[in-house]
């Protein structure tokens, strides 16, 4: 058995780029950022940020490029995939990213009313055996 799964909550590091690939399915790309504290063996406080590099495809993709943004709180699902590629300088390359599979939105978008609670908002990757989501199906 095999499992492929990551899961995370964090803030958003840059705004979402959308693109379209010579096939014409659309493709976002963003980072989010996690933090770590702990305590170290002399009790000074510690604390240390992951940059999590994430692919959305297809509808969540068109969906993380509108309403995500730099700094919004976000759950992402997805599995790992690590990708190698040659730069123009014939150096190889490699990324390991999170393709995303589900995403919430976990806090109120900007612009809403202070004090109003967070909107929370998810989308799923579209599989054979799903829906298609629909972004007029989105609450808001």
């Amino acid at each position: 058995m095999n499992l492929n799964r990551a899961m995370i909550i964090g803030n958003v590091t840059r705004d979402p780029e959308v693109r379209t690939t010579p096939g014409g399915q659309n493709v976002a790309n963003f980072g989010v950022a996690t933090n770590h504290a702990w305590t170290d063996a002399s009790g000074q406080k510690q604390e240390k940020a992951e940059f999590h590099n994430v692919v959305a495809w297809g509808k969540l993709a068109d969906i993380c490029g509108q309403y995500l943004g730099k700094g919004r709180k976000v759950y992402v699902e997805g599995r790992l995939q690590t990708r190698e590629w040659e730069a123009q300088d014939g150096t190889k390359r490699s990324r390991t990213e999170i393709v995303c599979e589900n995403m919430i939105m976990l806090d109120r978008a900007q612009g809403s009313a202070p004090g109003a609670a967070p909107k929370k908002v998810e989308a799923q990757a579209e599989s054979s055996t799903t829906d298609e989501i629909k972004v007029e199906d989105i609450p808001f």
